[in-house]
This record gives structure tokens, C-alpha cells and sequence, in this order.
């Protein structure tokens, strides 16, 4: 018997004891006094804010007496306590609406994780070792402030460099202003599927850098180019509550949806139609519907700024006709022109593109054809089309940086950054950059990092100190949503549940060290806590934002931006690709997984047995390949295959699909982590691991659409785990042959 099912036990029994046979000091069962007294079986609701993603959904916690471990005064020990034991969907909420995804679902497993950090600890390995002890706050702090003065006494703040993934809300008021006041650089955000290009296409079109809110309850007719939004893009809960609309809410009515991508995503299985393009020419394919509907005088041209963005659309798009537009996209001439015709005439209509279309040298055009193909059929800022939510007052949004994260690692790598000390908090660029960043060497030149994630991660892992946090249910959390609502949502709530263990909030910790420093912050933060941040952000509408999980106000878009200096109108040339065609014959597509998005979810278990909405596969990685692909290669369900390209080898069994191109080959991402908890640790293949560097050039994202490569049959057992099946396929491989 080991110590947590010891503890079990005796949460049942209600004992206090030792472990038989064992008098050891440190096995000391001890059962805390409760705080607060807790009524037995009564359930109380409390909000909170999903943290799995950006959509920030509003969450209702059903929090009951419970028995949990926790560590209180350096001691582990049982505690009678109010403890969170379901999430769901929060109603007054403009976001969630009530509903909550699986992922949303999951996220009570960050609070209880087996594997989760319950003190401060310090390196006491190789860096990436992921070995560290325990040490005390007090030195925790003192450390990293000590540090901090270093650079201030050397006038050398600007070598202090934090990193993060994109953030809204006051928390990325916080950092920024600490950061601002300290004399350091602004910090650097990535993640590897972000949303770049649409938000400065948006920009250029109409005059918003954010993403777009979708009206699908009111659409009659949904193009939807690359875009997996009832998935993994953008707002999924609040848009398959639209979809729902779109095909039930209307008697008499049920709206078409057709889906353009080359590899058939959860989205693509729910359209009317799916048409696979070639991969990076759906811009193309987009004009060619623009082309049709102008020659034939099916909607006038009044796309004003939108349309200028692309060069030709004032002349008719004359380039592209339906006949030159096939020999581009794939897509028959006689396809084009029936969409076309449909798409004009069933009105309100939209056209959406996201993920991998954008994911390509041409991303940004890609995306001002879609843009100027809304404009020309009079869905922007129109019912049942794409409009632009509203901003709370002062609410800041997602936007370029000066230092993008290839950038920086270029910069650590050939001595030109001046970086001292790294704060890491809430990304891992290690596992999520391609490999010729070079990520994991350039952040080991800096010489020392502080990370305050919850978990030892792969990034993480080159840590010199990790200061944990508390979970999203011990904390303050606060989120401005980008889309997903035409209310300005300021969302914010308090702890749901007291802290388990010896961590402490982020912000706080911001908070503190800046009051430490021998050169003061200037002007000093007004208050001791994030709670007290908030208190104030929110001023009188505090205590109400409290109750309903935010403040939710009527309110319209601010008015558009001026186009961005030099902006002049984009022809959309072929796509270009990492390898040659004759020795790399397939694109390769990774795709977000709806269990771990870009990998950061990969280390809860309730996602890990999560099966795949199409392939049914769990707990593992896989290559889906066409039928017809497959056959040719001598490849049957379950084969283990090597996937190569210019960068590197993977290694992944073969799921076969006829929801694929024969020259596509996709891949999930999300497993493949070296270092992520006892769950994902080792398991599986990350694609990101073989992608060229390529980027979009106007905004310098990643273009991890753009990358050729070869297959070919490997040895060995299948490691590949089917839902249908419940186990690994090796036992059945041989009667299937």
C-alpha cells in the first residue's frame, strides 16, 4: 500500500495513524482543524473562469465538504474543506452561455493533478534534468530579487526578458506595467497556433486587430475555409451554439455549411459539403468565388476598403476564372460557380478561414481574399455575418510584439540579446518551436530562469528556480474575451476553493518582489494583492462582476483604425514549401487536437483518454493517410511509419482516413513531450518537431502548414490505442493481414 491510497483510507475511516510498520517522522498522518464550517452534502456554487484556452468561457464550480490532501505549516495532512467537484458551463455567462467543452471539463484535474507542484523548488540537477528540491518561499524570493537588483545596480534592466503565451485581461496589465516600471523589454509572447495573420488582415480590412465574432445563429449560408470552429478555433462553445441555431432555431430553414480543408477536421464532418483544396490556395479558391459573383452581377461591388486590400478585385478579379481558379485549388470550375451562385444568394451568408490556410508564406493574403469575399456579399458588422466585439473600457488585446520568440532565440544564440534573467509563465516554447530555433539551446545561454508554472514541463524543465502557482480554483482570475459575444465581457472571479498546497497566485508574487526591490518601482503598485488590482480595476461594479462570474454590458464595437501605414492591396502568388516535391512528395499538416490544442492540456488523463472525434484513437499519437495513399505504400491500419522531412524523422503508427488528400499527410499535435507529468511524458511524437522554420512574412508567424515530407513503412509494434478496440492493435495486427 503506498501513502495516497494510505490517505484514502483513512479519509473513509475517519483515523488518524501511521503507516503499519513504518515510525518514520515523515509519514505522520496529521488531520488539520477545518477553517470553516461546511455543511455536509450541500452544494454551493461559485464562478470562475476556464483557463485552457483563449475563449475564457465562465464556469460554475459545485464546491461540497470533501477530505483532500494538503500541506499546511511545511506538513502534509488530511483536511475537512469546500472542495471543487464539477465544472460546467456558467448561463449568465456571454461566452459559455452554460455549455462547456471537454477540455473545460478537464480543467478541475490542473487543482487535483498527482503531479502538480506544492512548493517552491529550486534546480538541483543538469539543467533539463527536471531535478529540484524543495526550498522555503523566503528563499524563493530573496533570490530572484537579489537577481533582479543586480541588474538595476548594473543599469542593465533591459537584460530581464519574461516570456509568456498571449494574454488579456489584468493580468497582462500587470506584467506589462512591472516590466514597464522595472526598465525591462515587453514581454515575449508565443504560441505555435496563434492567430497573427487573421488579427492584422482584420486590421487591414476593416479596421479591427482582433478576431472576428461569428453570427452563425442568423447565417443562412456558412463557407468556412480551414476554420475547425466547432472544434479548436477560436470560440468553440459559443459558435456550436450558434451552429445549433444555424441548423435547428429556424423552422422551415436549415442553413447550408460547407467546409474547404484537405484533411477532414471534427467541423468538416458536421458540413453539407466538403471540398478539399490544395493545400494554401484557399484564398485563391475564395476570389474564384468573388470572380463568379461579380461577372454575373450577383452582388455589386461595394467592398470599400476590404476589397482594395487585393489586387485586381476592382477590375472583376479577371485572373481568376473558374477554369484557372480549378488548375490552382483542385476544386472543379463547375463547383466554384454553383457556390458561388449559392453563397450570393442565400443571404445573410459568411465566410470564415483560419488555421492552416493561414499557415502558409501567403497566410495574410490568403486571408484578405476571405475578407473582401464578407465585404462583397454584406455580411461585415451585419447580422448572421462577422462582426467585431466590444472592448470593456481600457481592455487591452493581444497584438504584434517588437521581439518575436524566433527572433529572440537568434538574438541569445549569436550574442546580440542582452538577457540575464528569464520569467517563464504560462508557455513552452521548448516543446512548441520547430526545431531550427534552436529554442531549448538559446534559453540555456541565459543564466538564470525562474518559471512559475504548476508543472515541470519541457520548458520548465531548464528552470534555475520554480515558483508554482495556484491553481485557476485557488486564485483571483480575471479574462477580457476576444470574440464569441457582441457584450463587452470583463470576466473575473474569485477563489473558488481554498489552496491546497504551498503556492502562491503570479500576480502576487509580481506584486511583492516589486515592493522588495533596492530600487523601488516607480510609480509604486497601489496595491499588497491581485485581489486588490482587480478591486480596483473594477471599481463599483466589483461585487456584481463577482456574483455573475464578470460584468457583461451592451455596448458596440469601437470605431474602426485607419489602415496600417504602407498597407497597399496583395496579389495571392502559389504558396511556397519547405522541400523539394520530387524527394518530399506530401504536405504535411499538423492540426490542433481537441483534447490538447498546441500540447498544453496533454498532461491531464481525462484528455488523454479522450477518444479522437474522427479516428477514435486515445493515449497516443498517429498519421492519418488516404486509402488510396496507403494502398500504394503496402500501409494498413496500425503500421508504424517514419514521416521525414528537411528537419527530422518521426515515428507514429498509420490510422488510414478517407477524409484526407492522397498527397496529405496529418498529423495531431499534442503528444511527443519529453518532459509533462507522469501522462504525457514520453508519449507518442510531436510534429512540431520536424517543421521548417518558414514564417508568414508581414507578421512573422509560424507557418506550420508549409512543410513537405516523405513516408515510409518502419518496424516494430504498433503503439496505437483505438476506442473501439481498448488496446494497443499489435495483437490484432497479424489476423487482419
Amino acid at each position: 500500500m503506498d501513502r495516497r491510497q494510505f490517505f484514502k483510507l483513512t479519509a473513509v475511516t475517519g483515523a488518524t495513524a501511521t503507516l503499519a510498520g513504518c515510525g518514520n517522522p515523515e509519514n505522520q498522518i496529521m488531520r488539520f482543524v477545518p477553517d470553516d464550517e461546511i455543511l455536509p452534502g450541500i452544494a454551493t456554487i461559485k464562478q470562475s473562469i476556464c483557463p485552457l484556452c483563449s475563449s475564457g468561457c465562465g464556469v460554475q464550480v459545485r464546491v461540497m465538504q470533501g477530505e483532500a490532501e494538503v500541506i499546511k505549516n511545511g506538513q502534509l495532512g488530511l483536511i475537512k474543506m469546500g472542495v471543487a467537484k464539477k465544472l460546467e458551463g456558467n448561463p449568465m455567462h456571454p461566452i459559455s452561455q452554460g455549455k462547456l467543452c471537454a477540455r473545460g471539463q478537464a480543467a478541475i484535474q490542473l487543482t487535483y493533478h498527482p503531479d502538480r507542484l506544492t512548493a517552491p523548488m529550486k534546480r538541483s540537477g543538469d539543467r533539463g534534468s527536471g531535478q529540484f528540491q524543495e526550498i522555503t518561499w523566503d528563499e524563493a524570493l530573496a533570490e530572484l530579487t537579489s537577481k533582479l537588483d543586480a541588474l538595476g545596480a548594473a543599469n542593465d534592466q533591459k537584460s530581464l526578458v519574461f516570456m509568456t503565451r498571449p494574454m488579456t485581461g489584468q493580468r497582462a496589465t500587470l506584467i506589462s506595467q512591472f516590466l514597464t516600471r522595472f526598465g525591462a523589454p515587453a514581454a515575449v509572447e508565443y504560441e505555435p497556433l496563434g492567430d497573427q495573420v487573421l488579427r492584422r488582415a482584420n486590421l487591414r480590412s476593416f479596421g479591427y486587430e482582433q478576431l472576428p465574432t461569428l453570427d452563425l445563429a442568423n447565417s443562412r449560408y456558412v463557407i468556412s475555409f480551414g476554420a475547425d470552429f466547432l472544434g479548436t478555433w477560436n470560440s468553440p462553445v459559443a459558435q456550436n451554439v450558434g451552429f445549433g441555431e444555424m441548423r435547428q432555431g429556424h423552422p422551415g430553414q436549415r442553413g447550408k455549411f460547407v467546409q474547404v480543408e484537405p484533411r477532414m477536421s471534427q467541423t468538416g464532418a458536421n458540413a453539407d459539403e466538403w471540398v478539399p483544396a490544395k493545400p494554401g490556395t484557399e484564398g485563391i479558391l475564395a476570389l474564384g468565388l468573388a470572380h463568379v459573383i461579380l461577372r454575373d452581377k450577383l452582388r455589386p461591388d461595394n467592398t470599400g476598403r476590404a476589397g482594395a486590400q487585393v489586387e485586381g478585385f476592382s477590375g472583376g478579379l479577371s485572373a481568376y476564372t473558374p477554369e484557372e481558379v480549378e488548375k490552382r485549388t483542385g476544386v472543379s470550375a463547375e463547383k466554384i460557380q454553383r457556390i458561388a451562385r449559392e453563397f450570393a444568394q442565400n443571404q445573410p451568408a459568411v465566410a470564415i478561414i483560419a488555421g492552416a490556410p493561414l499557415a502558409h508564406s501567403n497566410g495574410l493574403a490568403n486571408a484578405l481574399a476571405v475578407n473582401a469575399l464578407n465585404a462583397l456579399v454584406g455580411s461585415v458588422g451585419q447580422p448572421g455575418g462577422i462582426n467585431f466585439m466590444p472592448r470593456p473600457a481600457g481592455a487591452s488585446l493581444p497584438t504584434a510584439r517588437e521581439m518575436s520568440a524566433d527572433k529572440l532565440a537568434a538574438n541569445l544564440l549569436n550574442g546580440s540579446q542582452p538577457a540575464q534573467v528569464l520569467l517563464l509563465y504560462d508557455a513552452n516554447p521548448v516543446f512548441g518551436a520547430p526545431p531550427a530555433w534552436r529554442m531549448r539551446e538559446a534559453l540555456s545561454k541565459i543564466p538564470y530562469i525562474v518559471s512559475f508554472g504548476s508543472f515541470i514541463d519541457d520548458t520548465s524543465a531548464l528552470a534555475d528556480v520554480i515558483l508554482p502557482d495556484h491553481s485557476f480554483l485557488e486564485s483571483w482570475v480575471d479574462h477580457v474575451p476576444e470574440s464569441g459575444s457582441m457584450k463587452a465581457v470583463a470576466s473575473v472571479a474569485g477563489p473558488a476553493m481554498r489552496p491546497m498546497y504551498n503556492t502562491r497566485p503570479m500576480p502576487d508574487i509580481l506584486l511583492e518582489v516589486g515592493k522588495k526591490l533596492a530600487k523601488p518601482l516607480a510609480p509604486a503598485f497601489t496595491g499588497d494583492t491581485y485581489e486588490a488590482v482587480l478591486t480596483a480595476a473594477f471599481g463599483d461594479s466589483f461585487s456584481t462582476a463577482q456574483e455573475q462570474g464578470g460584468v457583461y454590458t451592451d455596448a458596440k464595437p469601437a470605431a474602426p483604425a485607419g489602415a496600417p501605414v504602407g498597407a497597399a492591396n496583395v496579389s495571392i502568388a502559389d504558396p511556397q514549401f519547405d522541400g523539394d516535391a520530387g524527394q518530399y512528395p506530401y504536405h504535411f499538416l499538423p492540426y490542433a487536437s481537441q483534447a490538447f490544442h498546441d500540447g498544453s492540456s496533454a498532461h491531464l488523463p481525462w484528455l488523454q483518454e479522450l477518444p479522437d472525434v474522427i479516428t477514435t484513437a486515445m493515449w497516443s499519437s498517429w498519421i492519418e493517410i488516404n486509402p488510396k495513399t496507403a494502398a500504394s505504400l503496402g500501409i494498413v491500419l496500425g503500421d508504424m511509419i517514419d514521416v521525414t522531412s528537411g528537419h527530422g524523422t518521426l515515428r507514429a503508427p498509420a490510422v488510414i482516413s478517407p477524409g484526407i488528400a492522397p498527397d496529405v499527410i496529418a498529423m495531431p499535435i499534442g503528444q511527443g513531450h519529453e518532459m509533462f507529468t507522469r501522462y504525457a511524458s514520453g508519449r507518442g511524437a510531436n510534429p512540431l518537431r520536424i517543421l521548417a522554420p518558414i514564417v508568414e512574412p508581414e507578421t512573422g508567424a509560424l507557418a506550420w502548414a508549409a512543410t513537405r515530407v516523405k513516408i515510409a513503412k518502419a518496424g516494430g509494434d504498433t503503439n496505437l490505442i483505438l476506442f473501439s478496440r481498448m488496446g494497443p492493435l499489435s495483437e490484432h495486427t497479424e489476423a487482419r493481414r
